[in-house]
């Protein structure tokens, strides 16, 4: 039998699976984070009808005589070039934009890799994948630092759906307390304050003029909780420049007034309270009224329960309470594949490691050559339908061809035939 009509079966072969995993790239050009594959053709052995000579005395050397027997397929290739962004503004879509894969598995320790970002919420909290699959990352302690030497966890948005109550510690105030004022003359203001139960209370801050320079500080609440007020200090003085001269500035430059809050009312009790006055001026002129002293900062909340969740370029899972509180309660591990050409797929838009992919290197999104991430957007498919289509005239009319030399090959048989006729 001929040989041509084996190799132009090779081909088909090969031919046609070229057009399978076109027709899969076209099929998945909608898939979310979707990576277009390719296919290269091999030649295979061929048969040695003469072999080749050296140069002789008298005569030139020749080269060797082969015939191929046909075609195989030389790799498939995943290409894993940037695919392009699509908006969302779901606060659940993320895009890796760079190298990088989300880590997820279940519970049993399998894990995969995917390119694909829309996640979702179980009715455990638990974020997952749209094939229930867990999402991997760190999870943040109480303070919402997150250490990312320590094992991989599956990522919960219920793990803390309120945040307790925090007693105020530190108050820091501002403004000017007006230079023309009288002696005994005052400006008073008064600020909010929480205690250990979230309670709010209102103090209020006296400043009276004793003197040139010299001012006396009192705290007042008309709180029936609050039972008694002490102060540490009642005097502070100002320099001829309307700078804070006392009290004395402690090793950070600060000025501080310690309060002691006696509460009735079940929270702890008493409450220290550092009063940062250091910002304080003292100054005459227009606009230096008495309401000019404010609050700048101050620590301390309400209790408050969840109310939204985000996850920002750095795979941070934030989360907004409705006391206004903003808390980091975990972070989407980022997996670098060594060779990512050598990863195995495995459906669901799913990746597996392989002997040859390498093992993965876990780390935060930015960070040891991974990209950032997008929020609120997805990382769309890289098939490109123009390529696509050109490989698919290519590929129908490669398959046409190596039909054709069947049948060229069939009607040469056929005149053999027919010669004994």
């Amino acid at each position: 039998m001929m040989r041509s009509m084996y190799s132009a079966v090779s081909g088909l072969k090969a031919e046609q699976a070229a057009m399978d995993v076109i027709g899969n790239n076209v099929a998945n050009v909608n898939t979310v984070g979707f990576k277009a594959s390719r296919v290269t053709f091999k030649d295979v052995m061929s048969q040695l009808i003469k072999g080749a000579s050296m140069p002789q005395d008298n005569m030139g050397g020749t080269n060797p005589q082969q015939i191929g027997l046909g075609v195989a397929i030389g790799s498939i290739d995943t290409l894993f070039s940037q695919g392009s962004s699509q908006r969302t503004d779901n606060p659940l879509d993320v895009m890796i934009d760079g190298n990088g894969f989300f880590t997820v598995g279940d519970l049993t320790g399998s894990k995969s890799y995917t390119r694909a970002g829309n996640f979702g919420v179980d009715s455990q909290g638990n974020l997952v994948t749209a094939g229930g699959l867990y999402v991997y990352g760190w999870r943040a302690d109480s303070t919402g630092k997150v250490d990312t030497s320590g094992d991989l966890v599956p990522l919960n948005l219920y793990a803390q759906l309120s945040k307790g109550a925090s007693a105020t510690q530190n108050v820091k105030i501002g403004g000017n307390l007006n230079a023309n004022l009288a002696v005994d003359d005052f400006m008073t203001y008064d600020e909010m304050i929480y205690d250990s139960l979230g309670r709010s209370h209102i103090i209020n801050l006296k400043f009276t003029k004793t003197g040139v320079n010299a001012w006396d500080i009192s705290v007042s609440s008309a709180d029936s909780a609050l039972t008694n007020i002490t102060i540490n200090t009642s005097s502070i003085a100002f320099d001829s420049n309307g700078k804070l001269t006392s009290p004395a500035a402690d090793s950070n430059g600060r000025r501080i007034i310690q309060l002691s809050i006696t509460d009735s009312d079940g929270a702890n009790s008493p409450q220290t309270i550092n009063l940062d006055i250091t910002d304080l001026t003292q100054y005459a002129g227009v606009g230096m009224e008495k309401d000019t002293v404010k609050e700048v900062s101050k620590d301390g909340n309400p209790a408050g329960s969840m109310e939204s969740f985000e996850i920002d370029q750095y795979g941070n899972v934030n989360v907004t309470y409705s006391n206004g509180q903003n808390v980091i309660i975990g972070q989407l591990a980022i997996a670098n594949i060594p060779n990512p050409m050598g990863l195995e797929k495995a459906g669901d838009n799913l990746y597996k490691v392989t002997p040859n992919s390498g093992d993965p290197d876990y780390g935060t999104a930015g960070t040891g050559g991974r990209g950032v991430l997008n929020p609120g957007s997805l990382e769309m498919s890289n098939v490109d339908l123009a390529q696509e289509f050109t490989n698919m005239i290519v590929t129908q009319r490669g398959y046409q061809a190596n039909a054709r030399v069947i049948t060229a090959s069939d009607a040469m048989l056929q005149d053999l035939v027919n010669i004994v006729r």
